[in-house]
This record gives structure tokens, C-alpha cells and sequence, in this order.
């Protein structure tokens, strides 16, 4: 049920039932973080390996405190940077946090979304949320409320809408080791944001890498229509006629051609408004009953590397 009622996703929390939220990032499928209940039921409607950990989701510094050991100095520059904000610091837990959250490690990833219904939600709650996004794992992820029904209707009891998300791809996660900071996924915020604020970073790679943290598994995001990274749409299209092709596009481009169906992901080739795009246009396209869709690498600057990220885990191998 898509519902602005935020005591309707107060009672359903707080009897251990899951419910879909919005934050800046993407919509998240959000359960109480200290019900194991309520978790195992988050990896059995997503069909998400228990592996793979989730994000703690709270509303203030002083809340972190409660389940981290402590934050450090580089850390806490960046929560002061950047929270509320799609930021997910990796630090070391309290005994508090279930092992089924962390997968066993001793690092909780935890962040504070910058969306004020998620905000308001986490205020009138007592415990965090865990909110992996509300989607069935490695799937396109959802960026409005009608996204998340599509996927899982009457299993979810609340799905509460905050319009369609702002910057439109999820959190950077962000851990350290010997003070260097290790960025283990690029997301909204840009790789170069984070080193302006606490110096060189080093990117984690993905590719056969073993999960530790949340978004590290290596095919994300997909639609189930065949998606590839092309060098040129134009002469994608070209060469392939005889296809139904959905092109997602960037800056002044327009196409006329049969058989293809083109969206825009900005018209002034700004990459924040391409980022708040990208998931809800794969997802339209997704449900054309195309041949593939198709799309060029975005400009490797700023957002642009995680965008290229996102894309890149979700075309055909």
C-alpha cells in the first residue's frame, strides 16, 4: 500500500513488518536493526545472499554513538561534510548490532539519509533501520514509490512515498584503513568530494573480489532486458536495424529512427539530473519489450565515474 501516512510505517515497524521508505539515494526496504526477524525477512523478499551486509540508517551523530565504538577524526570530517547526506561510513560496531547485519564482520556501515520523511520516519522510532534498496537483488533499483510496488505489491503492508528520489543512485561507502580512506562503492557523492575533504582515496576494486561490504557485488543494477555499454548510440542503431532498441541518451541528441525508443537523461548533459534519472529511465525501458537498451559511458568527472560504476555492473557479460 503506497501511503504518506508516516504512523502507518510507525505501527508497521514497530510490530517487526517491513516497510519501503524514501531517502535522497533510492528507496530502501527498511526493518528494525535489532529484529533478526525482521532482517531475515529483508534477505528472503529481496533474495539477497545473507553475505552481503546491510546499512544502518539513523537521524543524528549523537545516534550513531550509540552503535559505533567510536568514529574517527577522518570520519567524523566527513559526517560533518556530508551528513544528512548519502554517505555510508564503515566503523566498528557495538555488540549491540546483530552479526546478520554486519555478515559477521566487525565494521557496521551506517549513514543519515537526507530526505525529510525519512528523517521524520527514524525520529519517532527507538531503534535504527536497516534499508537495503527496495528492490529484488541486483535489479534496477527504485527511485519512486511506484517503482517499489511494482516489485512487490502486497508483500509489503506500507511503502511510503516521498516523491521520487533527488540524486537518484545510492550512498558512497566509505571506510578506512591506516587513515587512508577506502572508498568501497562510488555513488552520490563524488570520489573527488571525499578527497577534498580527507585527502587521497584509494577505490576498491569489485571484480572477484569477496563481498565485505554492502554494494560490492559485481552485476547490480539490472534491468532484465540485455543492457550494453556502447561506443557510439548512432552507430549502434545503425548497424542493428532489424532490433528494438532503447537508447538512453545524454546532452542534445535526438533520434528518429525505427524501432528505437530514446530518453533523455539531460538535455544540458548535467550530471546530477542524469543521476536522478538513470534507474526510473532503465526501468521504463526495461518495460518496452525491447531487444536491449543501449548507452554510452558518461564523462569520467565527478558523479560521472560513479555513474559510469553503476552502469557498467549493470551490462550484458
Amino acid at each position: 500500500m503506497i501511503t504518506s501516512n508516516i504512523s502507518n510505517a510507525v505501527d508497521a515497524l514497530n510490530n517487526g513488518a517491513l516497510v519501503a521508505i524514501p531517502t535522497e539515494t533510492v528507496y530502501g526496504l527498511a526493518g528494525s536493526a535489532f529484529s533478526e526477524h525482521a532482517i531475515q525477512k529483508i534477505f528472503e523478499l529481496k533474495n539477497r545472499p545473507f553475505c552481503n551486509p546491510l546499512i544502518l540508517h539513523t537521524h543524528s551523530i549523537q545516534e550513531v554513538l550509540k552503535f559505533v565504538q567510536q568514529i574517527p577524526p577522518n570520519a567524523m570530517k566527513l559526517a560533518e561534510a556530508f551528513w544528512p547526506g548519502p554517505l555510508t561510513l564503515l566503523l566498528p560496531k557495538k555488540s549491540i548490532i546483530p552479526q546478520i547485519v554486519t555478515a559477521g564482520s566487525h565494521l557496521v556501515a551506517v549513514r543519515i539519509p537526507n530526505h525529510p520523511v525519512a528523517l521524520n520516519l527514524l525520529k519517532q522510532l527507538d531503534f535504527p533501520l536497516v534499508a537495503p534498496s527496495a528492490n529484488p537483488y541486483t535489479r534496477i533499483s527504485p527511485t519512486n514509490a511506484k517503482m517499489v510496488d511494482d516489485y512487490f505489491g502486497t508483500d509489503l503492508p506500507v511503502i511510503l512515498d516521498g516523491d521520487i528520489c533527488s540524486k537518484g543512485i545510492e550512498s558512497t561507502i566509505v571506510g578506512f584503513l591506516d587513515d587512508i580512506p577506502i572508498i568501497y562503492r562510488q555513488g552520490a557523492i563524488s570520489v573527488d568530494a571525499i578527497e577534498f575533504i580527507v585527502g587521497k582515496s584509494k577505490v576498491q576494486a569489485t571484480k572477484n573480489e569477496k563481498i565485505t561490504t554492502p554494494g560490492m557485488s559485481p552485476m547490480h543494477y539490472a534491468p532484465k532486458t540485455k543492457f550494453y555499454i556502447v561506443e557510439s548510440v548512432v552507430n549502434f542503431i545503425q548497424e542493428n536495424q532489424g532490433l528494438k532498441v532503447g537508447a538512453l541518451t545524454l546532452g542534445k541528441r535526438d533520434f528518429n529512427q525505427p524501432n528505437t525508443t530514446s530518453i533523455n537523461l539531460s538535455i544540458t548533459a548535467d550530471l546530477e539530473e542524469a543521476s536522478t534519472n538513470l534507474y526510473k529511465s532503465m526501468y521504463d525501458l526495461d518495460a518496452m519489450a525491447l531487444d536491449c537498451i543501449i548507452i554510452e559511458l558518461f564523462p569520467e568527472i565527478g558523479i560521472g565515474k560513479s555513474l559510469n560504476d553503476r552502469i557498467r555492473r549493470a551490462s550484458f557479460r
